[in-house]
């Protein structure tokens, strides 16, 4: 049986943002660093935010995040956060200012570099201390807010996994209210992307009933609700019900996830292309499903009933439906990706941390046809 530990407070309800002054005050941050992006600011949240609060000081903003975060712009936020004194990181945002603001207060207290905490090379003993971080998701599809995990795309070309319970926020703030505004594309992308992690989780072989059971209530959550999402950005319900079918997906991977994270992380790589995670999600999930689908026959009964799907149904042809009923693009090729790519990608598809937890075991050649059906 594996631990079962779910473990930080999070707070969820329309308006939860209004909580943040007594969340800063809980942990005893003065100073936080908001870690953000560009659009957010533009979007005037960043300002809304910081108008909650009642500091002594001007609030010190980095709002320069990639989509895909990258060891840069760890290193300059990092930089910031320590010329202003700061003590604790707020990430406002989607999944990439979550992740660079858990690597920003990683280094924080316990330094650098970066790469020493791969934990695939033993990194998570050399972790000491992480400044406290408050996460307030604006995306319903990542679920960082509640996952001791992060990614950043490094120097060397590898996009890495980090895994530790430090990396938990002390506490997350989840108002469906911020993700009113996303549009039509994003939310069915960031959807797509909770809805992959709720499979994935569920079919990673690792014994652990509660997050089965999490993963399989966010999935009957986000199937049912994310056509009304993206139909009709302004039903309050819809988003209530995709916020937490992504935050149970972060609560359910615990258990680990799968080769379409593998793949996923491979191609969003790759710096000329900028490719969205969730979307690269949604196009290889269901090829991934069939090459899977040998090795589930037990859970794909249960993801079936979880989706409302009749005993036998396809699940690839159904994922493959829902794509393009949202706008998300058939295949690989139509983001940009083209077959000579893959003998790049292969490596770091075979090396990635969800590779250990695919539902069956997958080699080189076995990812090289992947993508080649996913293009």
């Amino acid at each position: 049986m594996a631990l079962l530990n779910y473990g930080n407070p999070i707070r969820f309800e329309f308006g939860a943002v209004k909580h943040l002054p007594e969340a800063l005050a809980k942990l005893g941050i003065v100073r936080p660093l908001i870690a953000t992006d560009a659009g957010l600011r533009a979007a005037g949240l960043v300002e809304r935010i910081v108008d909650t609060l009642d500091l002594p000081e001007p609030v010190c903003i980095y709002d320069a995040t990639p989509a895909n975060p990258t060891e840069d712009a760890v290193t300059e936020a990092l930089a910031l956060y320590r010329s202003a004194g700061c003590d604790g990181v707020v990430c406002l945002g989607g999944g990439s200012p979550m992740d660079l603001g858990k690597a920003v207060a990683l280094l924080a207290l316990s330094g650098g570099p970066l790469d020493q905490y791969d934990p695939l090379k033993g990194g998570n003993k050399r972790v000491k201390e992480v400044a406290p971080l408050i996460a307030i998701p604006t995306t319903a599809g990542t679920g960082s807010e509640a996952s001791m995990g992060f990614l950043i795309s490094m120097n060397d070309g590898r996009k890495l996994t980090f895994v530790n319970p430090q990396f938990l926020p002390k506490m997350s703030l989840c108002d469906p209210e911020l993700t009113l505004g996303l549009s039509p594309l994003t939310t069915a992308a960031t959807g797509m992307d909770a809805i992959t992690h709720c499979i994935e989780a569920i079919l990673a072989p690792s014994d652990n009933p509660p997050a089965d059971g999490i993963g399989l209530d966010g999935l009957w959550r986000g199937w049912r609700h994310l056509r009304r999402a993206v139909e009709d950005g302004s039903d309050r319900q819809a988003r209530w019900e995709m916020m937490m079918a992504s935050t149970e997906g972060a609560l359910a991977f615990v258990k680990g996830l799968g080769a379409v994270h593998s793949m996923s992380h491979a191609a969003g790589r790759l710096k000329s292309l900028r490719l969205h995670h969730g979307t690269l999600n949604a196009v290889i999930l269901p090829a991934v499903l069939r090459f899977n689908e040998r090795a589930c026959a037990r859970p794909y009964v249960r993801i079936r009933q979880a989706m409302g799907l009749p005993e036998g149904a396809d699940l690839a042809r159904e994922i493959e439906r829902m794509n393009a009923a949202i706008g998300l693009p058939k295949g690989l090729a139509a983001m940009g990706l083209s077959a000579d790519l893959i003998d790049d990608m292969l490596p770091h598809a075979v090396a990635d941390l969800s590779t250990r937890t695919n539902a069956r075991p997958i080699g080189a050649e076995d990812y090289a046809m992947l993508f080649r059906e996913a293009m």
